[in-house]
């Protein structure tokens, strides 16, 4: 996995047709490789050079192309690079790679091209885990996330805290080492202060998490109630498009629907289910019964209504089951409500809608993200920490200082153990940018990378 002495090679676009395709080199032989494969003049640096591949067995060997070279180290892996751009067959593109394999080079594994650029130090680890995030984005403001983290955003934060660890570590390293000379090189009345204002920056990070691994990661939103009550119309119109069949026929939806959509620049993936009821038909069980497990792992429950006629006990028994998660009732039909409708529980809060032509269906977006979102706008300043791992190991950080703090406060405690817990609150901001991550933890990082990339 960590080898980067040989040259790679990879399709570097999505697969499938297109304009344009391109074959992506790298390694101290990426030169030499791409002119086994192109008839042209010698390549120079950072200039696109038109070629033809070399003529070959193949029908479609003579195909035009541009090759661009990247020398090291001013390229994304740091070595030099190579990309070839043809046309977007993927019978022009693995005609391509496999004769860069015949030259010597080997196929790139998952993520390895920006592995490489994190081993040569053209990325941290915050910025290569970025990468990924951007390729994977499906929201504009999923995107503005990813951007930033590749910018550095989260990474000057990660310093500006380090640094202020590091001073006041080196002052009580300093103390312990030449206790001879009579003086401290820290008041011990400075310490606590110093810590509880390195946490406080911690904290800052940490508290934006939950939004932030919320655009990263996106959220689950199951849409839940009886029969005929309006929750495939509802999720059509939330997706839309006609998705899910709509009928008058009760039991119609009898599994799980999904669909990806951006609800306030959430991804949210929207989840229609079978109607709530007591039913002897075998397949709607099944449905039901799986609607109810969706909704217990649910990030949140649309709970629909029908306000054209009275509640009845599904109507209540829905509710009961999801008094307890994170949920939205919405009311729908709201256009044709009859009076008895009203002693469902006037208490209860909730979005009036009328799914069907699409009335309050963006006030129901908006409430959506404010749930979802703990009352936050999620659209406000890009959050700094979006990734799971990140969060993980800030929270082991705010632990070392919380422990440093304690330490600070007994009576007669030794600098030693105020040191051992900075020291390790330290060791974990390493991990987040990767100068002391290790290796298996780098591997399942870049596995999950596109191969190309």
């Amino acid at each position: 996995m960590f080898a980067s002495d040989d040259t790679i090679v990879a399709v570097a676009t999505p697969a499938g047709r297109g304009g344009i395709g391109i074959v992506r080199l790298s390694g101290s032989d990426a030169v030499a490789t791409a002119m086994a494969i192109v008839d042209a003049r010698p390549l120079k640096k950072r200039v696109a050079t038109l070629a033809r591949l070399k003529r070959g067995g193949e029908a479609l060997s003579s195909d035009e192309v541009i090759a661009t070279w990247f020398a090291a180290p001013h390229s994304y892996t740091g070595e030099d690079v190579v990309e070839i751009s043809a046309h977007g067959s993927p019978v022009i593109l693995q005609g391509i790679v496999q004769r860069a394999l015949d030259a010597g080079a080997r196929l790139a594994r998952p993520g390895e091209f920006t592995l490489r650029a994190f081993l040569h130090g053209k990325r941290d680890l915050v910025q290569a885990e970025a990468v990924a995030d951007l390729i994977e984005a499906i929201t504009p403001l999923q995107a503005r996330v990813a951007f930033d983290q590749l910018d550095g955003t989260l990474t000057a934060r990660i310093a500006a805290i380090d640094a202020a660890l590091f001073a006041l570590i080196a002052r009580l390293e300093a103390s312990l080492d030449f206790p001879e000379e009579g003086f401290h090189f820290i008041d011990a009345n400075d310490v606590p202060p110093q810590i509880a204002a390195v946490a406080t920056d911690v904290d800052a990070l940490l508290s934006d998490a939950q939004r932030g691994r919320l655009i990263r990661e996106g959220a689950t939103v199951v849409i839940a109630g009886r029969t005929n009550v309006g929750k495939s119309t509802l999720f059509n119109a939330l997706v839309g498009a006609d998705r899910a069949i709509v009928t008058e026929i009760p039991g119609t939806t009898r599994d799980l629907i999904t669909e990806r959509v951006d609800i306030g620049g959430v991804a949210v993936t929207l989840v229609d289910t079978a109607g709530a009821r007591a039913t002897e038909d075998i397949v709607e069980r099944a449905g039901v019964l799986r609607g109810t497990q969706a909704r217990a792992v649910a990030d949140l429950v649309l709970v629909v209504v029908d306000a054209s006629r009275a509640a009845d006990d599904d109507d209540r028994e829905v509710l009961r089951e999801t008094s307890g998660l994170a949920r939205v009732v919405v009311v729908n039909k709201i256009d044709v409500a009859v009076p008895e409708f009203g002693k469902l529980d006037p208490s209860l809060p909730a979005v009036p809608v009328v799914a069907k032509s699409g009335q309050g269906i963006p006030q129901l977006r908006e409430e959506i993200t404010r749930v979802l979102c703990g009352g936050e706008d999620v659209r406000r300043d890009s959050a700094a920490v979006s990734n799971t791992r990140h969060v993980a190991l800030l929270r082991e950080v705010a632990q070392s200082l919380k422990r440093a703090s304690i330490a600070c406060g007994e009576q007669g405690a030794s600098e030693e153990f105020v040191l051992a817990d900075l020291l390790a609150a330290r060791g974990r901001l390493d991990e987040i940018v990767g100068r002391r991550t290790p290796d298996d933890v780098l591997r399942h990082i870049f596995e999950h990378f596109c191969i190309g990339k």
